[in-house]
């Protein structure tokens, strides 16, 4: 009797470690998709409020008003040859990370694994990853346009609000904050706010804070605040190539 009962306490507690470690596995926390407080998800087209005549078309060369451009950048700017760049594979330079959200066009965003936020442009056919997880510790990858995202949920700033989420991206290629050769360093930081808010009969508008700063090209950080309206699907998608020049 005293075996029999030694032996079902054993089990018992064997049960409850079991139990208790599986409790405790990585992967058992919700993931950032299960605790998003807005939904980001869907096909988005830019909603042109702010800065049309640097946006809709590409700026006269020598024009950087609004950005604070430091001396170093002066040259680059008034040397600027999108036939140059063009000829050297450089016809992206005004699509990273830094500058994307400002261009004209359609975002396809989607979850591409449970902790990692996916944006298509079909603007320059960009992919920008926004990961809610670390990545597991490597040597320094070669900067490229879009860059290392890192990104989290914040809470509601006020009563009305479903939370927001914020991305910090380096490790990105030098490129252009605006199509006519306005220079950003690979030494930049982009910080971003994404939010959702309501528009009449149903719709929506996403809203993206843009916060650039490079302390080599700029005076002070650059921040603009391009908006896309949402649309009911894809089928104005319009995937097109990287261009020097509209």
């Amino acid at each position: 009797m005293r075996r029999s009962f030694v032996a079902i306490a054993g089990l018992a507690v064997l049960v409850f470690a079991v139990g208790r470690a599986s409790a405790q596995r990585p992967g058992s926390s919700p993931s950032a998709r299960d605790l998003a407080p807005i939904d980001l998800t869907g096909y988005w087209v830019s909603y042109v409020t702010e800065n049309w005549r640097y946006r809709m078309v590409t700026p006269a060369k020598g024009e950087y008003r609004r950005i604070p451009a430091s001396p170093a950048a002066l040259p680059i700017i008034n040397a600027w040859d999108p036939v140059a760049d063009q000829k050297a594979g450089n016809q992206c330079k005004s699509y990273g990370a830094a500058a994307l959200m400002s261009v004209p066009g359609r975002l396809h965003i989607t979850w591409q694994d449970a902790d990692t936020l996916r944006i298509d442009t079909d603007a320059g056919t960009q992919t920008r990853l926004f990961r809610f997880t670390p990545r597991p510790s490597s040597p320094k990858a070669q900067p490229t346009w879009q860059g290392e995202s890192t990104a989290r949920w914040e809470p509601a700033r006020g009563p009305d609000g479903g939370g927001s989420l914020s991305v910090v991206t380096s490790n990105l290629r030098a490129g252009y904050l605006r199509k006519n050769g306005v220079p950003y360093s690979e030494r930049s930081t982009v910080t971003e706010h994404f939010d959702i808010a309501p528009l009449a009969e149903g719709g929506k508008l996403l809203l993206v804070t843009t916060i650039v700063e490079d302390p080599v090209y700029l005076n002070a950080p650059y921040i603009v605040s391009p908006h896309f309206k949402k649309e009911p699907d894809g089928s104005k998608w319009d995937p097109t190539p990287c261009s020097s020049t509209w």
